[in-house]
């Protein structure tokens, strides 16, 4: 077990490292986005060693446990000898248990970490997942979101590419349709793009992003201003209620000139029902005038409030939410942009080849001297690969090629490759560095055309022992020279000298 000013030795270290690390890494020119994004995710791993370091080395200082106090009194007391050859002793014992203990060095993980750095060519891990529509933080993905969307009741149906325009539009939406349906896809909205920015901008703090947006959220809500959410007619008239002079007034249809709003606000200063046609309320209100006490089958019941907060308080949890999506849209604007180009760039490419299918067909059936078998499925008993036009490959072309030979590798998952070429390269793909990563094994050069579990994992222990004995040991490498000149290994050395020959 370490001793406390050994761990503190240790996270001091690690810090002024990682500090290092850090320091290079913003310096490094970025070639590309790929590149852009794992250097941000390489940053943001070692800010949070660095915090956490730091963190637990604040907590040693702090010596709640008194453990460093003893210690350091253990060193400077008077038997300071004592204590050092006990620790020393301890040290030979833990030796003498693990013989075969190999202690790696700090300085050669941050040496890694700076190999992969300048060769990121060499990098074979993924630090975050993309989907194949993304293009690896490129563009958004809101399929799934698309499809909950157009679901909705009462929605107008879009096509993708507007709803990507629109789809924080969200004050556009009635106030009556955001129901729990709504609440639920807004959610799952905020979600992906919550996780898409985690992604692409690791380094940025969505927890202040959040509280910031959460506080704007609250000054607007409370002043009415929230886009999609005004104050409700009356303000607070409406919720409050003001008292109505009755007499003024001598019939029940005088007080129907005052409207519904103002007849209802003088219900609920009342206490009474509110509800109702404009003459079923004027003729309630006016019930009224001249009694000391009201009728029990006027007032109304105290229910109604709590359902009115619990409705208010269901909105304002919605409009909470709707205030987050904006702030995350607001910074995903540039890949949306980028995103409606790719998708529109891809849909005028599908259409274009639709057009030229049709006008191949238009042709056809221009000329019916034509064979009609070009409409039809093409004949391919053997099942070989379509070529540009649609038609199968020549089969001698399928042979030379190998294409009829198949190859299976257990790595990733069973999975079948048509022809040698296609095998070769898979060795660098991701499929086969998953399967490489799920084992526990670099998927380095030496495991290459090995395509079964039990001979990756064996030539993976045959290379581990083949570095163990290569590594330096001293007993046997550390080289001595006695009093002839006789150039002897260390434990020949000490042999000798124990025997007194030298």
């Amino acid at each position: 077990m370490e001793t406390i000013l050994e761990q503190q030795r240790s996270y001091h270290e690690e810090r002024e490292r990682t500090m290092d690390a850090m320091v290079k890494e913003i310096l490094h020119k970025k070639t590309g986005h790929r590149e852009t994004i794992n250097g941000d995710h390489r940053l943001k791993n070692l800010h949070d060693r660095y915090v956490e370091s730091t963190i637990r080395l604040k907590e040693l200082y702090e010596d709640k446990d008194g453990l460093r106090k003893e210690e350091i009194a253990a060193l400077s007391g008077p038997n300071e000898f004592h204590e050092f050859y006990a620790r020393l002793k301890q040290i030979k014992e833990f030796h003498r248990k693990h013989p075969n203990e190999i202690c790696v060095p700090m300085s050669v993980e941050f040496e890694e970490l700076a190999k992969l750095r300048e060769n990121p060519a060499e990098d074979y891990t993924t630090p975050v997942e993309f989907t194949d529509e993304e293009g690896y933080g490129k563009y958004l993905d809101l399929h799934e979101c698309y499809e909950k969307y157009i679901n909705l009741k009462g929605i107008e149906k879009v096509d993708y590419i507007t709803y990507l325009a629109i789809f924080d539009h969200l004050f556009d939406i009635p106030r009556e349709r955001k129901n729990s349906e709504y609440r639920n896809y807004i959610r799952a909205l905020l979600t992906y793009l919550k996780d898409f920015v985690n992604r692409v901008k690791p380094l940025l703090d969505q927890a202040q992003e959040m509280a910031s947006a959460h506080q704007e959220f609250i000054k607007q809500w409370e002043a009415g201003t929230f886009p999609g959410w005004p104050k409700e007619t009356g303000g607070a008239l409406t919720n409050v209620g003001a008292h109505l002079d009755l007499s003024a007034f001598s019939s029940w249809e005088e007080l129907a000139s005052l409207g519904l709003d103002r007849l209802k606000s003088a219900l609920m200063a009342l206490g009474l029902k509110c509800g109702g046609t404009l003459e079923e309320r004027a003729q309630r209100l006016f019930s009224t005038k001249g009694r000391t006490s009201l009728d029990k089958s006027l007032v109304a019941k105290k229910g109604g409030n709590k359902a009115k907060a619990s409705t208010q308080q269901r909105h304002k949890d919605i409009a909470a939410i709707e205030a987050q999506v904006y702030r995350f849209a607001n910074i995903t604007g540039g890949t949306r942009g980028a995103t409606i180009e790719n998708v529109t760039r891809r849909a005028a490419r599908a259409a274009g080849e639709r057009r030229d299918d049709s006008g191949d067909e238009s042709d056809a059936s221009a000329a019916p001297d034509v064979d009609s078998d070009d409409d039809e499925v093409p004949y391919n008993p053997k099942n070989l690969p379509l070529g540009w036009d649609g038609k199968p490959i020549p089969y001698w072309l399928y042979k030379l090629h190998g294409l009829n030979i198949s190859y299976t590798c257990e790595i990733c998952g069973n999975y079948t490759y048509k022809g040698p070429k296609a095998f070769q390269r898979h060795f660098a793909e991701w499929r086969h560095a998953h399967g490489m990563r799920c084992l526990g094994i670099p998927n380095t050069a030496h495991f290459a055309n090995v395509t079964q579990i039990e001979d990756a994992l064996a030539l993976w222990e045959k290379i581990k022992h083949q570095q163990e004995n290569e590594r330096f040991v001293a007993e046997n490498d550390e080289e001595f020279e006695d009093s002839q000149g006789n150039v002897v290994n260390r434990k020949t050395y000490e042999d000798l000298k124990r025997q007194g020959l030298l």
